[in-house]
Protein backbone atom coordinates (compact mmCIF):
# COMPACT_ATOMS: atom_id res chain seq x y z
CA UNK A 1 0.00 0.00 0.00
CA UNK A 2 2.65 2.32 0.82
CA UNK A 3 4.12 1.64 -2.39
CA UNK A 4 1.08 2.05 -4.05
CA UNK A 5 0.34 5.41 -2.50
CA UNK A 6 3.92 7.01 -3.42
CA UNK A 7 3.48 6.24 -6.81
CA UNK A 8 0.29 7.91 -6.96
CA UNK A 9 1.91 11.13 -5.34
CA UNK A 10 5.05 10.73 -8.09
CA UNK A 11 2.22 10.98 -10.42
CA UNK A 12 0.04 13.60 -9.13
CA UNK A 13 3.61 15.45 -8.65
CA UNK A 14 4.22 14.73 -12.31
CA UNK A 15 0.82 15.53 -13.69
CA UNK A 16 0.81 19.15 -11.61
CA UNK A 17 4.23 19.73 -13.09
CA UNK A 18 3.25 19.12 -16.78
CA UNK A 19 0.05 21.46 -16.08
CA UNK A 20 2.45 24.08 -14.98
CA UNK A 21 4.88 23.72 -18.04
CA UNK A 22 1.72 24.07 -20.16
CA UNK A 23 -0.74 26.26 -18.54
CA UNK A 24 1.12 28.03 -15.65
CA UNK A 25 3.88 30.49 -15.19
CA UNK A 26 4.31 33.75 -16.72
CA UNK A 27 5.34 37.05 -15.85
CA UNK A 28 4.26 40.72 -15.50
CA UNK A 29 3.89 43.07 -18.20
CA UNK A 30 4.77 46.30 -18.69
CA UNK A 31 2.14 49.51 -18.44
CA UNK A 32 2.38 51.52 -21.86
CA UNK A 33 -0.51 53.91 -20.93
CA UNK A 34 0.32 57.41 -20.60
CA UNK A 35 -1.93 60.57 -20.29
CA UNK A 36 -5.31 60.01 -22.05
CA UNK A 37 -6.10 61.92 -25.35
CA UNK A 38 -10.03 62.10 -24.32
CA UNK A 39 -11.16 62.41 -20.86
CA UNK A 40 -12.67 60.07 -19.39
CA UNK A 41 -16.08 61.95 -19.58
CA UNK A 42 -16.12 61.36 -22.92
CA UNK A 43 -17.21 57.54 -22.51
CA UNK A 44 -21.16 57.17 -22.47
CA UNK A 45 -22.94 54.39 -21.04
CA UNK A 46 -25.28 52.76 -23.34
CA UNK A 47 -26.15 50.30 -21.64
CA UNK A 48 -26.22 47.89 -18.90
CA UNK A 49 -26.98 43.55 -18.39
CA UNK A 50 -27.36 41.54 -15.57
CA UNK A 51 -25.20 38.75 -17.09
CA UNK A 52 -21.48 39.42 -18.23
CA UNK A 53 -21.26 40.59 -21.82
CA UNK A 54 -19.62 39.27 -25.09
CA UNK A 55 -19.16 41.05 -28.07
CA UNK A 56 -21.25 44.09 -29.44
CA UNK A 57 -21.96 44.62 -32.79
CA UNK A 58 -23.50 47.86 -34.17
CA UNK A 59 -25.49 48.15 -37.45
CA UNK A 60 -25.28 51.97 -39.88
CA UNK A 61 -28.78 52.61 -38.67
CA UNK A 62 -27.70 52.05 -34.82
CA UNK A 63 -29.51 48.76 -33.82
CA UNK A 64 -27.13 47.17 -30.52
CA UNK A 65 -26.32 43.66 -30.60
CA UNK A 66 -24.53 41.84 -28.31
CA UNK A 67 -23.55 38.16 -26.79
CA UNK A 68 -23.70 37.13 -23.40
CA UNK A 69 -20.51 35.93 -22.33
CA UNK A 70 -19.90 32.08 -22.76
CA UNK A 71 -17.95 31.90 -19.59
CA UNK A 72 -20.52 33.02 -17.71
CA UNK A 73 -22.19 29.60 -18.64
CA UNK A 74 -25.38 31.32 -19.70
CA UNK A 75 -28.88 29.37 -19.44
CA UNK A 76 -31.68 31.88 -21.25
CA UNK A 77 -30.67 34.08 -24.04
CA UNK A 78 -27.48 34.31 -25.45
CA UNK A 79 -27.75 36.70 -28.46
CA UNK A 80 -29.44 40.05 -28.00
CA UNK A 81 -30.68 43.21 -29.51
CA UNK A 82 -30.96 46.17 -27.09
CA UNK A 83 -33.92 48.49 -29.01
CA UNK A 84 -36.73 50.47 -26.89
CA UNK A 85 -34.37 50.36 -24.18
CA UNK A 86 -34.66 46.92 -23.22
CA UNK A 87 -32.40 43.70 -24.14
CA UNK A 88 -34.70 41.84 -26.80
CA UNK A 89 -33.80 37.63 -27.68
CA UNK A 90 -32.67 37.70 -31.61
CA UNK A 91 -33.96 36.85 -33.65
CA UNK A 92 -36.06 35.49 -31.45
CA UNK A 93 -36.68 34.21 -27.73
CA UNK A 94 -37.72 30.92 -29.32
CA UNK A 95 -34.95 29.81 -31.70
CA UNK A 96 -32.47 30.55 -28.52
CA UNK A 97 -31.12 27.19 -27.56
CA UNK A 98 -31.71 26.03 -31.25
CA UNK A 99 -29.05 28.14 -32.81
CA UNK A 100 -26.79 28.40 -30.33
CA UNK A 101 -24.14 26.89 -27.82
CA UNK A 102 -21.20 29.27 -26.71
CA UNK A 103 -21.93 31.92 -29.48
CA UNK A 104 -19.46 34.96 -28.52
CA UNK A 105 -18.44 36.33 -31.68
CA UNK A 106 -20.72 38.90 -33.87
CA UNK A 107 -20.24 41.35 -36.65
CA UNK A 108 -22.18 42.92 -39.67
CA UNK A 109 -21.30 43.42 -42.89
CA UNK A 110 -22.25 45.73 -45.67
CA UNK A 111 -24.24 43.52 -47.33
CA UNK A 112 -27.27 43.70 -44.40
CA UNK A 113 -25.98 40.25 -42.54
CA UNK A 114 -25.21 39.70 -38.61
CA UNK A 115 -22.62 36.95 -38.46
CA UNK A 116 -22.69 34.84 -35.23
CA UNK A 117 -19.64 32.78 -34.60
CA UNK A 118 -19.99 30.08 -31.68
CA UNK A 119 -16.73 27.89 -30.49
CA UNK A 120 -18.83 24.90 -29.41
CA UNK A 121 -17.53 24.86 -26.18
CA UNK A 122 -14.11 25.14 -26.90
CA UNK A 123 -14.29 22.63 -29.66
CA UNK A 124 -15.49 20.07 -27.59
CA UNK A 125 -18.63 20.31 -29.57
CA UNK A 126 -19.68 21.85 -33.46
CA UNK A 127 -18.05 25.39 -33.65
CA UNK A 128 -20.94 27.11 -35.92
CA UNK A 129 -20.91 30.17 -38.35
CA UNK A 130 -24.30 31.55 -38.84
CA UNK A 131 -25.85 34.70 -40.45
CA UNK A 132 -28.78 36.58 -40.10
CA UNK A 133 -30.84 38.93 -42.50
CA UNK A 134 -31.45 42.43 -40.66
CA UNK A 135 -34.12 42.82 -42.26
CA UNK A 136 -36.00 39.97 -41.75
CA UNK A 137 -34.33 38.05 -39.25
CA UNK A 138 -34.14 34.82 -40.94
CA UNK A 139 -30.90 32.88 -40.89
CA UNK A 140 -29.09 33.43 -44.63
CA UNK A 141 -25.85 31.15 -43.93
CA UNK A 142 -25.87 28.50 -41.58
CA UNK A 143 -22.15 26.52 -41.49
CA UNK A 144 -20.94 23.55 -38.98
CA UNK A 145 -17.19 24.11 -39.16
CA UNK A 146 -15.67 20.75 -39.10
CA UNK A 147 -13.00 18.97 -36.62
CA UNK A 148 -9.55 19.59 -38.82
CA UNK A 149 -10.73 23.39 -38.55
CA UNK A 150 -12.46 23.94 -35.10
CA UNK A 151 -10.71 20.83 -33.27
CA UNK A 152 -10.98 20.22 -29.50
CA UNK A 153 -9.36 23.12 -27.37
CA UNK A 154 -9.71 25.63 -29.89
CA UNK A 155 -11.70 28.70 -28.86
CA UNK A 156 -13.11 30.86 -32.24
CA UNK A 157 -14.54 34.01 -30.54
CA UNK A 158 -13.38 37.13 -33.07
CA UNK A 159 -14.80 37.28 -36.82
CA UNK A 160 -14.45 39.86 -39.31
CA UNK A 161 -15.74 40.21 -42.64
CA UNK A 162 -14.82 41.30 -46.28
CA UNK A 163 -16.09 44.87 -47.51
CA UNK A 164 -17.43 42.64 -50.63
CA UNK A 165 -18.67 39.94 -48.07
CA UNK A 166 -17.03 37.06 -49.67
CA UNK A 167 -14.78 36.54 -46.66
CA UNK A 168 -14.85 35.60 -43.44
CA UNK A 169 -11.77 35.58 -40.86
CA UNK A 170 -11.88 34.15 -37.32
CA UNK A 171 -9.33 33.75 -34.43
CA UNK A 172 -8.86 31.09 -32.54
CA UNK A 173 -7.23 31.99 -29.73
CA UNK A 174 -6.70 28.28 -28.50
CA UNK A 175 -6.39 28.94 -24.76
CA UNK A 176 -6.18 24.85 -24.05
CA UNK A 177 -4.58 23.34 -27.27
CA UNK A 178 -2.49 25.91 -27.21
CA UNK A 179 -2.49 25.78 -31.38
CA UNK A 180 -3.94 29.37 -32.06
CA UNK A 181 -4.87 30.16 -35.68
CA UNK A 182 -6.39 32.31 -38.17
CA UNK A 183 -9.34 31.10 -40.17
CA UNK A 184 -10.65 32.20 -43.45
CA UNK A 185 -13.94 31.32 -44.68
CA UNK A 186 -15.25 31.51 -47.93
CA UNK A 187 -18.92 32.53 -47.99
CA UNK A 188 -19.74 31.61 -51.67
CA UNK A 189 -17.93 27.55 -51.38
CA UNK A 190 -18.91 27.51 -47.56
CA UNK A 191 -15.10 26.35 -47.32
CA UNK A 192 -12.60 27.38 -44.27
CA UNK A 193 -8.91 27.14 -43.82
CA UNK A 194 -6.78 27.29 -40.63
CA UNK A 195 -3.72 29.31 -41.72
CA UNK A 196 -0.89 30.39 -40.09
CA UNK A 197 -1.45 28.00 -37.04
CA UNK A 198 1.26 28.16 -34.03
CA UNK A 199 3.32 30.88 -36.24
CA UNK A 200 4.46 33.61 -33.78
CA UNK A 201 2.53 36.56 -35.01
CA UNK A 202 -0.75 34.73 -33.43
CA UNK A 203 0.62 32.59 -30.48
CA UNK A 204 0.66 33.59 -26.33
CA UNK A 205 3.61 35.12 -24.94
CA UNK A 206 4.73 33.82 -22.08
CA UNK A 207 2.91 37.28 -19.98
CA UNK A 208 0.97 36.96 -16.90
CA UNK A 209 -2.64 39.26 -17.04
CA UNK A 210 -3.03 40.85 -14.49
CA UNK A 211 -5.72 43.24 -12.80
CA UNK A 212 -5.54 45.94 -9.96
CA UNK A 213 -2.97 43.73 -8.74
CA UNK A 214 -4.81 40.42 -9.12
CA UNK A 215 -3.15 38.08 -11.22
CA UNK A 216 -5.25 35.48 -13.64
CA UNK A 217 -4.05 32.51 -12.41
CA UNK A 218 -6.06 29.54 -11.21
CA UNK A 219 -5.95 26.05 -9.78
CA UNK A 220 -3.28 27.07 -7.19
CA UNK A 221 -1.46 28.58 -9.71
CA UNK A 222 -0.92 25.86 -12.29
CA UNK A 223 -2.98 27.84 -14.98
CA UNK A 224 -3.02 31.29 -16.00
CA UNK A 225 -4.99 32.76 -18.36
CA UNK A 226 -2.80 33.20 -21.49
CA UNK A 227 -4.37 32.94 -25.17
CA UNK A 228 -3.23 33.32 -29.15
CA UNK A 229 -4.59 35.55 -31.32
CA UNK A 230 -7.79 37.25 -30.10
CA UNK A 231 -8.70 40.56 -31.24
CA UNK A 232 -9.08 40.86 -35.65
CA UNK A 233 -9.48 44.61 -37.54
CA UNK A 234 -9.87 43.97 -41.14
CA UNK A 235 -9.68 46.71 -43.43
CA UNK A 236 -10.14 47.31 -47.13
CA UNK A 237 -6.53 45.99 -47.93
CA UNK A 238 -5.24 44.46 -44.56
CA UNK A 239 -6.26 42.29 -41.51
CA UNK A 240 -4.98 43.50 -38.34
CA UNK A 241 -4.44 40.94 -35.16
CA UNK A 242 -2.65 40.17 -32.02
CA UNK A 243 -2.62 37.70 -29.55
CA UNK A 244 -4.40 38.50 -26.02
CA UNK A 245 -1.08 37.76 -24.22
CA UNK A 246 1.61 39.11 -26.93
CA UNK A 247 3.38 41.91 -27.28
CA UNK A 248 3.09 42.80 -30.70
CA UNK A 249 0.57 44.03 -33.49
CA UNK A 250 0.85 42.20 -36.78
CA UNK A 251 -0.85 43.08 -40.10
CA UNK A 252 -1.48 40.72 -43.32
CA UNK A 253 -3.10 41.60 -46.55
CA UNK A 254 -6.18 39.98 -47.09
CA UNK A 255 -5.40 39.23 -50.62
CA UNK A 256 -2.33 37.01 -49.24
CA UNK A 257 -5.17 35.64 -46.66
CA UNK A 258 -7.37 34.67 -49.65
CA UNK A 259 -4.77 33.07 -52.24
CA UNK A 260 -5.42 29.49 -51.97
CA UNK A 261 -2.34 28.63 -53.93
CA UNK A 262 -0.05 31.14 -51.41
CA UNK A 263 2.50 28.05 -49.71
CA UNK A 264 1.85 28.32 -45.98
CA UNK A 265 6.01 29.31 -45.59
CA UNK A 266 5.32 32.04 -48.09
CA UNK A 267 1.97 33.79 -46.19
CA UNK A 268 4.46 33.47 -42.90
CA UNK A 269 7.16 35.24 -44.81
CA UNK A 270 4.18 38.38 -45.67
CA UNK A 271 3.10 38.95 -42.10
CA UNK A 272 4.07 41.97 -41.15
CA UNK A 273 4.98 42.96 -36.82
CA UNK A 274 3.19 46.58 -37.33
CA UNK A 275 3.72 47.86 -33.50
CA UNK A 276 4.12 47.75 -30.20
CA UNK A 277 0.75 46.75 -28.18
CA UNK A 278 -0.46 46.37 -24.48
CA UNK A 279 -2.29 42.76 -23.74
CA UNK A 280 -5.47 43.36 -25.66
CA UNK A 281 -8.75 42.12 -26.35
CA UNK A 282 -10.79 43.62 -28.87
CA UNK A 283 -9.63 45.38 -31.86
CA UNK A 284 -10.97 47.63 -34.71
CA UNK A 285 -10.20 50.03 -37.27
CA UNK A 286 -11.58 53.72 -38.75
CA UNK A 287 -11.54 54.45 -42.50
CA UNK A 288 -8.59 56.43 -41.66
CA UNK A 289 -6.66 53.07 -40.83
CA UNK A 290 -6.24 54.16 -37.53
CA UNK A 291 -6.18 50.98 -35.18
CA UNK A 292 -7.57 50.89 -31.74
CA UNK A 293 -6.96 48.20 -29.26
CA UNK A 294 -7.74 47.72 -25.52
CA UNK A 295 -5.53 47.21 -22.68
CA UNK A 296 -7.18 44.65 -20.36
CA UNK A 297 -4.78 45.27 -17.54
CA UNK A 298 -5.58 49.30 -17.30
CA UNK A 299 -9.20 49.60 -18.47
CA UNK A 300 -7.55 51.50 -21.24
CA UNK A 301 -8.05 52.05 -25.34
CA UNK A 302 -5.00 52.66 -27.29
CA UNK A 303 -5.01 54.00 -30.76
CA UNK A 304 -1.58 53.15 -32.99
CA UNK A 305 -1.94 55.46 -36.12
CA UNK A 306 -0.13 55.72 -39.23
CA UNK A 307 3.50 56.36 -37.11
CA UNK A 308 2.93 53.28 -35.71
CA UNK A 309 3.08 54.34 -31.89
CA UNK A 310 0.74 53.44 -29.23
CA UNK A 311 -0.79 56.05 -27.96
CA UNK A 312 -3.35 55.77 -25.09
CA UNK A 313 -6.25 57.30 -26.47
CA UNK A 314 -9.37 56.82 -23.12
CA UNK A 315 -8.84 55.45 -19.95
CA UNK A 316 -11.68 54.75 -16.82
CA UNK A 317 -11.90 52.35 -13.94
CA UNK A 318 -15.57 52.13 -15.18
CA UNK A 319 -14.38 50.08 -17.76
CA UNK A 320 -13.55 46.73 -16.42
CA UNK A 321 -11.81 44.40 -19.12
CA UNK A 322 -12.60 45.86 -22.42
CA UNK A 323 -13.43 43.40 -24.85
CA UNK A 324 -14.85 43.88 -28.29
CA UNK A 325 -15.34 47.16 -30.25
CA UNK A 326 -17.47 47.95 -33.00
CA UNK A 327 -18.17 51.56 -34.94
CA UNK A 328 -21.41 52.94 -34.93
CA UNK A 329 -22.84 55.74 -36.97
CA UNK A 330 -21.80 59.37 -36.52
CA UNK A 331 -18.91 58.55 -35.77
CA UNK A 332 -19.17 56.41 -32.36
CA UNK A 333 -17.10 54.08 -31.06
CA UNK A 334 -18.69 50.76 -28.85
CA UNK A 335 -16.95 48.82 -25.73
CA UNK A 336 -18.29 45.67 -24.87
CA UNK A 337 -16.85 45.53 -20.93
CA UNK A 338 -16.93 42.16 -20.17
CA UNK A 339 -15.46 41.90 -16.80
CA UNK A 340 -13.99 38.85 -17.41
CA UNK A 341 -11.62 38.84 -14.13
CA UNK A 342 -14.79 38.40 -12.10
CA UNK A 343 -15.90 35.77 -14.78
CA UNK A 344 -13.25 33.25 -16.22
CA UNK A 345 -14.15 29.90 -13.54
CA UNK A 346 -15.52 32.14 -11.32
CA UNK A 347 -19.16 30.94 -9.23
CA UNK A 348 -22.40 32.41 -10.59
CA UNK A 349 -22.63 34.03 -7.15
CA UNK A 350 -19.71 36.08 -7.80
CA UNK A 351 -20.40 36.80 -11.56
CA UNK A 352 -23.84 37.77 -9.63
CA UNK A 353 -22.43 39.91 -7.16
CA UNK A 354 -20.41 41.53 -9.97
CA UNK A 355 -23.41 42.69 -11.70
CA UNK A 356 -24.20 44.95 -14.04
CA UNK A 357 -22.20 44.00 -16.91
CA UNK A 358 -22.31 47.35 -19.59
CA UNK A 359 -21.62 48.29 -23.15
CA UNK A 360 -19.86 51.42 -23.09
CA UNK A 361 -19.52 54.12 -26.29
CA UNK A 362 -17.28 57.26 -27.16
CA UNK A 363 -16.36 59.54 -30.21
CA UNK A 364 -12.39 59.00 -31.24
CA UNK A 365 -13.11 61.72 -33.76
CA UNK A 366 -12.47 59.79 -36.86
CA UNK A 367 -15.47 57.35 -37.93
CA UNK A 368 -14.94 53.78 -38.64
CA UNK A 369 -17.29 51.08 -40.61
CA UNK A 370 -20.86 50.17 -38.31
CA UNK A 371 -20.35 46.82 -37.47
CA UNK A 372 -16.50 46.62 -37.30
Amino acid sequence: MKHVLLLLLMLMVAAAATAWIRYGGGERYPDLTSAPILQQEALEVVLSYPLPIGNVAVSKTGRIFFTVHPEARPEGNKLLEFTDGAAVPYPDIRRQAELFDTVLGVAIDRQGRLWTIDHGNHGIRSARLLAFDLDSGEVVHDHHLPAEIAPAGSFLQDLQISVDGRTIIIADASFWRKRPAIIVYDVETATARRVLESHLSVSAGKFLIAHDGREMRFFGGLVALRGGVDGIALGPEWLYYGALSGSSMYRVRLHDLRNVELPPAQLAKRVEEYSAKPLSDGLSTDVEGNVYVTDVEHNAIFVIGAAREPRTLLRSAHIRWPDAMSFGPDGWLYVADSALQEVVLQSQENIQANSPYRIFRFRPGVAGIPGQ
